[in-house]
C-alpha cells in the first residue's frame, strides 16, 4: 500500500489559482499510476486527472482540460495539480489516489488502492 499525503487545499476567488501536492512513497521508477479525485457536496467522487509511472501520459476530466494540469516529480516523491482559472462548481475536497494495476481504467475510482485523506478547496463567487 502506497503512503498519501495531500497539501495545498483553501479558499480562494473565481478565477484564481490553486497548487495541489501529494507526498508519496512510490519510488523512483515506479509503475504506478497517480490521480486526483475530488467530492463536491452532495455529490460522489468524481474522477479529475491521472498520470502514468512511466510514459508520464496524462489524462483529465473535460471539466477541467485546459485549466488543471497534473505533473510529477520523481526525484522529491511528489505529485501536483496545478490549477488554474478556478470556478465554484470547482470546490470540493479533492483526493490523491495510487494504482499499480497499470494507466488502463485510469478514471475508475474502485480500481485505486491507496487514498490520501483529502484536502478542501474552496471557490467563492
Amino acid at each position: 500500500q502506497v503512503q498519501l499525503a495531500e497539501s495545498g487545499g483553501g479558499l480562494v476567488q473565481a478565477g484564481g489559482s490553486l497548487t495541489l501536492a501529494c507526498a508519496t512513497s512510490v519510488r523512483t521508477g515506479s509503475g504506478y499510476t497517480m490521480a486526483w479525485f475530488r467530492q463536491a457536496p452532495g455529490k460522489g467522487r468524481e474522477f479529475v486527472a491521472a498520470i502514468s509511472g512511466s510514459t508520464l501520459t496524462t489524462s483529465y476530466v473535460d471539466s477541467v482540460k485546459g485549466r488543471f494540469t497534473i505533473s510529477r516529480d520523481n526525484a522529491k516523491n511528489t505529485v501536483y495539480l496545478q490549477m488554474n482559472g478556478l470556478k465554484p462548481e470547482d470546490t470540493g475536497i479533492y483526493y490523491c489516489a495510487a494504482k499499480a494495476t497499470g494507466y488502463s481504467d485510469y478514471d475508475r475510482r474502485e480500481l485505486y488502492g491507496s487514498w490520501g485523506q483529502g484536502t478542501q478547496v474552496t471557490v467563492s463567487s
